[in-house]
């Protein structure tokens, strides 16, 4: 009598991204994120108003320091807007970038136990952020109509730095996951990187007030960093202005090479997670 017997054989060479699996779990992964979402504000004084209050208080920070301290020159944008635009892909990045690391280390009993398509842990930490950027997009809407402010025609190009912004995030997330596996150093360089990139990134300042005093290959270096020309862009989506630095550009192709590699990577320290987590 015959008998269906399933085998596993260790992958050799580039590994096999199976990306279907994901749709196939996809009960999981909204159950996941929703999870984390409970957790979030469980047991939380004022519970869901910490979205809001942190996004402000940011932002009253990055007002008297950025504006009244440091005089930065935002034409005639007001400075508000000029900073909520700047710090609502960054609140998005940054989320899962400090959530993202530790991840898979906390999953580390359901990891040994049953099998599942790793990657839709650090997706799912993606998802709760999405609160964070909703709500940053609310503020942008506000501090429009307080101010009497009209969106550029750029807008129709939002949507796609929105991608790009989802897509960074991910981008950083499933590195992070995947090299603190291995790493555990990670788990200290990640609150580092947070605050690196929160001053590295213009978000409370113009990119040209960094560029227009750098050469040309330093001003290169600087927009090597992904959010430095996702955030010029959402910004130059709103309130318009002139076009991104020439540089920006090259935040979408770093981006999109990581993004790529990191998948490849991933899938292949996914094969010995449940060994080494």
């Amino acid at each position: 009598m015959s008998e269906n017997k399933i085998i596993i054989k260790s992958s050799k060479g580039i590994p096999k991204l199976e990306l279907k699996e994901l749709v196939q779990y996809k009960d999981l992964f909204l159950l996941l994120a929703y999870r984390d979402y409970r957790v979030r504000y469980a047991q939380t004084f004022l519970g869901f108003l910490w979205a809001f209050i942190q996004p402000f208080a940011t932002l009253l920070i990055f007002t008297l320091v950025f504006s009244k301290a440091a005089k930065v020159d935002t034409g005639e944008i007001p400075y508000p807007l000029f900073a909520i635009c700047g710090m609502a892909g960054w609140t998005f990045f940054a989320f899962v970038l400090s959530n993202s690391g530790n991840s898979i280390i906390g999953a580390q009993q359901m990891i040994q136990k049953i099998y599942f398509p790793k990657l839709i842990i650090p997706m799912a930490k993606a998802i709760v952020g999405f609160v964070d950027f909703g709500i940053a997009l609310l503020f942008i809407i506000c501090i429009c109509i307080y101010y009497q402010f009209i969106p550029s025609s750029n807008i129709i190009f939002l949507p796609i730095f929105i991608l790009m912004t989802i897509l960074a995030s991910l981008t950083f997330g499933i590195w992070l996951s995947a090299l603190t596996i291995r790493f555990r150093d990670f788990q200290h360089v990640v609150p580092f990187l947070v605050q690196f990139g929160l001053y590295a990134t213009p978000i409370g300042y113009p990119a040209e007030l960094i560029t227009n005093s750098l050469p040309n290959w330093a001003s290169l270096i600087y927009f090597l960093n992904p959010m430095a020309g996702l955030v010029e862009g959402f910004r130059w989506s709103i309130i318009g202005g002139a076009s991104p630095n020439e540089f920006a550009y090259v935040s979408f192709l770093v981006t999109i090479i990581l993004f790529v590699l990191g998948l490849f990577y991933f899938k292949k320290v996914e094969e010995v997670m449940a060994d080494i987590v």
